[in-house]
């Protein structure tokens, strides 16, 4: 069951919901509205080797400049929710805005499944279909969440203390 809009806002107080920072002019019927951290990961290798740490290591950190950043077209980023978010109770699912997709640019297209117990700046798979300008802190996200059925049990993987955007931790050398 997804929860509505006053739900989360009532969850939040209650302390089982937390965004941070919260402003609650992005609370949306069924989700809330969340910001471009600012900064992006890019892969420096044209081929990511699963059975190589070195290539998932390779990266670039760009920091967004306060004028913008061009995403490049069909280049994949990694990227960063400006707020702190998740829950020790619920699931979280994380989505592009409507205008965000209208613009060409895609996140979270394969991993919008934030696990229970999870409470981070997520980070966001980001990929644009031709060139477009983006600025920290601007509005590209929605994250909702959903009522567990069922025993809970908190997630406690590799990304669970993130603080920022992070690389892929995962390859066949190092599970």
């Amino acid at each position: 069951m997804i929860l509505t809009g006053p739900e989360i806002r009532r969850r939040m107080r209650d302390g089982a919901i937390v965004i941070d920072p919260f402003d609650p002019s992005c609370l949306e019927p069924n989700s809330y509205c969340f910001h471009l951290g600012g900064s992006l990961i890019v892969y420096r290798s044209a081929l990511i080797d699963y059975l190589s740490d070195e290539t998932l290591a390779d990266v670039e950190t760009i920091e967004i400049p306060a004028g913008g950043y061009v995403l490049e077209p069909l280049r994949f980023y990694l990227g960063h929710t400006l707020e702190r978010m998740g829950s020790r109770r619920h699931a979280a699912e994380l989505y592009a805005r409507l205008s965000t997709s209208l613009a060409g640019i895609f996140i979270q297209t394969s991993a919008p499944l934030g696990h229970t117990g999870a409470v981070i700046p997520w980070t966001l798979e980001i990929v644009a279909i031709h060139a477009v300008r983006i600025y920290a802190g601007m509005p590209i996200g929605k994250i909702c969440f959903w009522e567990n059925f069922g025993a809970i049990r908190a997630y406690a993987g590799r990304y669970s203390v993130s603080t920022s955007v992070v690389q892929s931790r995962l390859s066949g050398a190092n599970p």
